[in-house]
């Protein structure tokens, strides 16, 4: 079977791809020194990317937006994979960033978290993470007890990205700790200013990450602030971590590709001992490895976001895509650095930032040994026959 992609996204990824040649790539090596855009800068991008067409991509065209499919964002994430020049994590020039979790808003809700979002005068954080569940979040901690008009939430968040930015925390809380996982765990809008919500601190990292540890101290939610019904929020958060891992898969496949630019021309324009390092066989095993790599990641990663865009379920798949496309990433990006030899090690190309970047990912929105773990479960269950 051929996958090819649509040509209305062939179309869009074009004009992706123009905007970083033209507007980012030039000036990464001065934007990624910190972890967020100068405000006249992202002002200035964010006008690039209207100007183009490639803002609200995921919104749908009742509130504005373009109402594109997870295919067609995903080939547009990994066009802006390939530069270092936004940050990592965090919002995008693309317009708000809008959490799938907020479409289950309803009433004053709607009005007062939604439309504000989508206009671009709020912002939300979400905050699952905690200090001793990370990759498995059914271990979480955080209660939610309910009484006559509110919940009582107790409890920290940990690695939660722009807190401090934001007038909204998409909270996940154990609301049934008998149940948990499996209808157990609950989603609320919290306003940041509400009382006993407290920034405990951010925290340094090797990326250009700087997250936020929060802490809950009996904050009073109203029952109105839940998001949909009680024990319906892990299955939201799981929804949007499979978008998630996908552009995590999308972001490799920027990654592999602009690193395999990077390392074939210093391969065919660097020579050592009186030969080009394009002709030596080590050398090209690696520009090989990485090829054949982006080409495997492409092909899972499309197939699987077009099946999300009809319907399917696939949790599985974008475990898979997450995982390969992560590791594989890193791999380049390592590849790539070792080619440039010391000129690799430093801030004079973007190659640290992605090799520093990429190794970050293999952790976050599922560590590779949790999703081959899970993995592997399915695998077994699909494919072991009774003897």
């Amino acid at each position: 079977m051929e996958f090819a992609l649509p040509p209305e996204i062939v179309e869009i990824q074009a004009r992706a791809r123009a905007l970083v040649d033209e507007h980012l790539i030039p000036h990464e090596l001065a934007l990624s020194r910190s972890h967020k855009l100068p405000a006249k800068t992202r002002a200035r991008l964010e006008k690039l990317a209207a100007a183009a067409g490639l803002s609200l991509l995921n919104v749908p065209r009742e509130y504005g937006g373009q109402e594109r499919g997870l295919l067609a964002r995903i080939a547009v994430a990994a066009e802006f994979g390939r530069t270092t020049a936004l940050p990592t994590r965090g919002p995008t020039i693309l317009g708000p960033e809008v959490s799938p979790i907020l479409y289950h808003l309803t009433g004053e809700l709607r009005e007062q978290v939604l439309l504000p979002v989508i206009r671009g005068e709020k912002r939300t954080a979400f905050a699952q993470t905690e200090p001793g569940a990370g990759s498995d979040p059914a271990r979480m901690t955080t209660t939610a007890v309910r009484g006559v008009d509110h919940y009582v939430v107790n409890g920290g968040k940990i690695f939660i990205g722009f807190a401090d930015e934001s007038d909204f925390i998409q909270l996940l809380a154990v609301t049934d700790p008998v149940k948990g996982a499996r209808g157990g765990i609950s989603a609320f809008i919290v306003p940041i200013d509400t009382p006993g919500v407290r920034i405990v601190r951010q925290i340094e990292t090797m990326m250009r990450d700087r997250p936020f540890e929060i802490a809950f101290e009996d904050v009073h939610v109203p029952l109105a602030n839940r998001i949909g019904t009680e024990g319906q929020g892990f299955g939201f958060g799981q929804a949007w971590l499979t978008e998630g891992r996908l552009k995590h898969a999308a972001r490799g496949i920027g990654v592999i590709e602009r690193c395999l630019e990077l390392a074939a021309t210093r391969a065919a324009g660097r020579s050592t001992f009186g030969a080009p390092l394009a002709e030596r066989q080590s050398i090209q095993w690696m520009l090989v490895d990485m090829y054949l790599h982006l080409n495997q990641l492409k092909l899972m990663t499309y197939t699987t976001a077009a099946a999300h865009d009809r319907g399917e379920d696939v949790r599985y798949d974008s475990y898979m895509c997450k995982y390969f496309g992560d590791e594989s990433s890193f791999a380049a990006a390592d590849a790539c650095m070792q080619i440039f030899g010391g000129l690799g090690l430093t801030t004079d190309t973007p190659i640290e930032t992605f090799w520093r970047d990429q190794r970050s990912m293999i952790i976050t929105e599922g560590a590779t040994e949790v999703l081959k773990l899970t993995l592997a479960r399915d695998i077994l269950k699909r494919y072991a026959r009774e003897s």
